[in-house]
């Protein structure tokens, strides 16, 4: 039985939240997507179609937690209207619109980076192709993956190198084809009509398109479940529903953009801080930050320097701030970056 503090945010999201949730589930068009706390606030964009999140940093959706059932049915209905679709390979690799990079490391995430390979390949009207850039002493998913990637090795400098996301990202970009670049994830499901979307903001003179609006956490048995093939996306509610990702996990950025802000700044060695970092260059450029799209993120374990009291790439984060944008882009534009032989630090 719960107590009576456990009952206050249940009892809170039943009278407030659950008849908003209800109204904007039920209503035509994207309305599910102006879903967000109480204390939030979004902006439609100027077409009506997508919103910006008016606070900083991320955020995850309240009444959820308290209520799984409205996390599931916003899950089902941002899926119905934009499904992610496995694929063995793209309809068209040899003239990519788009290229997809993805980082990797180890083994422990063969089955996240497999599956986000299908939804990159189930990508509808849109040519992709997706570079995959294995940061590890052995090349040891190369064999693994399908025909259709492009594979990069790139050894550390010495064993001991903290998973440089950065360096896999300018590596990535210069073995890439097309004008276009997805900086991705490799535990992030895409629905369909993603590539799709990016290159329409594209075609309009945007240079940077970030369409993630909701990103649905599945739990460890949910996606464990889902590589069994015991289980479908929507077979469960969401762990969580995070919002206002902006450069982490998946962004769209033209080449002539990402070499014009210097790419990643390759300092960044461990986890954290250098996609808030790459976003602040990035909105120097023209930037479509409107979001309506689904993303789901496959479970793991966290980063074994994520909870670190003393966090060394936050830290760094923090310094870099100090710095107006415009000076740090002249700086890591003088800089070589994407050397395979390791990152500039």
């Amino acid at each position: 039985m719960r107590h009576l503090g456990e009952l206050r945010p249940l009892l809170g999201v039943m009278a407030k939240d659950l008849p908003r949730y209800l109204r904007a589930l039920t209503a035509p068009g994207e309305a599910y997507a102006s879903l967000c706390n109480r204390n939030e606030r979004l902006e439609r964009s100027p077409d009506g179609h997508g919103y910006r999140c008016l606070w900083q940093w991320t955020s995850d959706l309240h009444a959820p937690k308290h209520l799984p059932m409205l996390g599931a049915a916003l899950m089902r209905r941002a899926l119905r209207d934009h499904p992610i679709r496995a694929a063995a390979a793209p309809f068209d690799v040899q003239q990519p619109r788009i290229s997809f990079i993805v980082g990797h490391r180890g083994l422990d995430r063969l089955g996240h980076l497999l599956a986000t390979l299908e939804t990159i390949a189930g990508q509808r009207e849109a040519a992709v192709e997706c570079v995959v850039v294995e940061q590890d002493t052995q090349p040891l998913v190369r064999e693994r993956l399908p025909a259709w990637v492009r594979y990069v090795h790139t050894p550390p400098p010495r064993p001991d190198l903290a998973y440089c996301r950065s360096w896999a990202f300018n590596v990535g970009v210069r073995h890439a084809r097309a004008d276009v670049l997805v900086l991705h994830d490799n535990d992030m499901l895409v629905p369909q009509d993603y590539a799709m979307q990016v290159l329409h903001q594209l075609a309009r003179g945007f240079e940077v398109v970030n369409l993630k609006r909701f990103v649905f956490y599945l739990t460890q048995a949910h996606t464990e479940r889902y590589f069994r093939g015991e289980a479908s996306l929507t077979a469960q509610a969401p762990l969580a529903v995070m919002q206002n990702a902006e450069g982490g996990g998946s962004l769209a950025i033209t080449r002539a953009a990402y070499d014009g802000i210097g790419g990643f700044d390759e300092a960044f060695v461990g986890w954290g801080g250098e996609d808030v970092e790459f976003w602040e260059r990035a909105g120097s450029r023209r930037v479509w930050p409107y979001a309506f799209l689904p993303l789901v993120h496959l479970w793991h374990g966290p980063q074994p320097d994520k909870m670190a009291r003393q966090n060394e790439t936050l830290a760094l984060y923090r310094s870099r701030t100090q710095t107006p944008v415009d000076q740090r882009i002249a700086a890591l534009r003088a800089l070589p970056c994407g050397d395979i032989t390791g990152p500039r630090v």
